[in-house]
């Protein structure tokens, strides 16, 4: 999930320590969208750890849920499922999704509700992984 070099993450090469140090590093135009993103993944997840994994603002909740970045053509969110691609399909015609991204632009971005679904999914997901786990140490 590293960013390639040729598609430089917001960070450009200095890792942020935290997320708001990753959105004040992102290019202007794309810190509201950043923002916006931020506070719907925590609406819908309060209980996730948000953290800087592979230096993007992920969140973590029995494992990885969802990340997020600005480049410096577009934005991506990661919604680290392919479930959710095809689940959401209809929902992310108006986005360029593929294996594992979901890019859109900040004048464009992604609607909260649908943000919100793809992360109670993912929690609904890690979730049931858990108690897997958890079943088989038992």
């Amino acid at each position: 999930m590293k960013p390639a070099a040729s598609k430089r993450s917001a960070r450009m090469g200095h890792p942020a320590k935290d997320v708001d140090a990753y959105i004040a590093a992102a290019p202007a135009n794309a810190r509201k969208a950043l923002r916006a993103l931020r506070s719907t993944v925590k609406a819908a997840a309060p209980a996730a750890e948000e953290v800087i994994s592979y230096g993007m603002p992920a969140y973590k909740h029995h494992g990885q849920l969802v990340y997020f970045a600005a480049f410096e053509d577009h934005c991506s969110f990661f919604p680290g499922s392919k479930r959710i691609l095809k689940t959401f399909s209809r929902e992310l015609k108006p986005f360029d999704a593929s294996v594992g991204t979901i890019r859109f632009s900040p004048e464009n971005p992604l609607p909260a509700a649908l943000v919100k679904k793809i992360v109670r999914l993912r929690i609904a997901e890690n979730e049931e992984r858990a108690k897997e786990r958890e079943t088989r140490t038992r």
